[in-house]
């Protein structure tokens, strides 16, 4: 499974693990986890760096009703889950 590092603004850094991506009007988004396995938060981001740039720069999805259609995408997409978001 693929892990990603988030650095938050005060420098903390989180491990997180991707379950699965899309694109949605020509932005990528995330939902990953903060556990590999068993139980485990789920939290949506959207890319929001810039074309040509080397790494990529996410966010989360705070927008309520952007969360709630990218979370029944993504339900589709995992089928049998137990995530939470």
């Amino acid at each position: 499974m693929e892990t990603i590092e988030l650095i938050a603004d005060d420098g903390t850094v989180c491990k997180l693990y991707v379950e699965e991506q899309t694109r949605v009007n020509g932005t990528d988004y995330l939902l990953a986890t903060d556990a590999g396995e068993g139980d485990a938060n789920a939290y949506i981001f959207k890319d929001i760096s810039e074309q040509d740039s080397e790494e990529a720069c996410y966010v989360p999805v705070e927008d309520e009703e952007e969360r709630k259609a990218l979370w029944k995408i993504f339900e589709e997409m995992l089928d049998d889950t137990d995530l939470v978001l």
